[in-house]
């Protein structure tokens, strides 16, 4: 147990033990789901989109998938800040997938038709602590707006 909790702090990766959930792929979770809550709503579109996202991305099995936002919830609801979430993406994927994971979030934040502007600050300021920068922000958002089939805010 106490070499996780330090396999989590230092970013190495180890195999999760049966039944919990990857730290990359919590940590991911956890940023979606927040991206979810920042409109003091987490709906139904919403799950379902995160449930979709995690299972494409990671290829998980129901069950694995249920194990996962558990313990997701869990750990938003535990946590105070983002930086342990943020340190296991840039610490184990590639600039390419930090922007993807970006994309999901945005995925998320549309999934009730609707941005909130509590949602588009969240996703400012992950992308910054994720290292994307803002031009590759933007087009992850219209990327995300074209799946959504939703007008941008300025009707783009």
């Amino acid at each position: 147990m106490i070499d996780r909790m330090l396999d989590f702090l230092t970013g190495r990766k180890t195999p999760a033990l049966a039944g919990q959930p990857d730290e990359l792929e919590l940590a991911v979770a956890a940023l979606l789901i927040e991206a979810a809550r920042m409109d003091d709503q987490f709906d139904a579109a919403e799950r379902a989109t995160i449930e979709h996202l995690l299972t494409e991305r990671f290829d998980l099995s129901p069950d694995a998938l249920h194990a996962l936002m558990d313990a997701a919830e869990t750990a938003v609801r535990q946590s105070t800040q983002f930086f342990p979430f943020t340190r296991q993406i840039v610490q184990r994927i590639s600039h390419e997938d930090r922007a993807h994971i970006l994309e999901m979030m945005w995925e998320v934040a549309y999934a009730d038709g609707v941005l909130d502007p509590h949602e588009d600050a969240l996703l400012r300021r992950i992308a910054g602590l994720i290292h994307v920068p803002d031009q590759e922000r933007g087009l992850a958002r219209q990327r995300a707006l074209e799946k959504a089939k939703i007008k941008g805010p300025r009707g783009q």
